[in-house]
């Protein structure tokens, strides 16, 4: 079945106070989708979550998780993902927790 065509939900305006550094337009634009997961999963509030999942997808997101969720969260919000998403990130080298406990 092809994707709707109709264009992504605008951003809440709300969502540039986690991109300080940068216009909220261009973060969305030129940001990897990893690094707007990861802040957005870690950080992000209720309407910030909304607009993530309902542009990129939840399975786009779980996937995104589960191959790159264990480095780019903290634990805390890990096993949080972990358990709304249902998917196992791999977890981060021993060496990260030796280094970064709270990570």
């Amino acid at each position: 079945m092809p994707r709707d065509p109709s264009p992504a939900p605008k951003p809440p305006p709300a969502l540039g106070r986690l991109f300080p550094h940068v216009s909220l337009a261009e973060t969305i634009e030129a940001a990897p989708c990893g690094f707007l997961y990861a802040r957005l999963l870690e950080d992000g509030a209720a309407e910030d979550l909304r607009w993530l999942f309902r542009a990129a997808g939840a399975p786009a997101v779980a996937a995104w998780f589960a191959q790159r969720g264990g480095r780019a969260l903290s634990r805390r919000s890990r096993a949080f993902w972990e358990i709304v998403l249902g998917v196992s990130p791999p977890a981060p080298s021993p060496t990260a927790c030796e280094l970064w406990p709270l990570a």
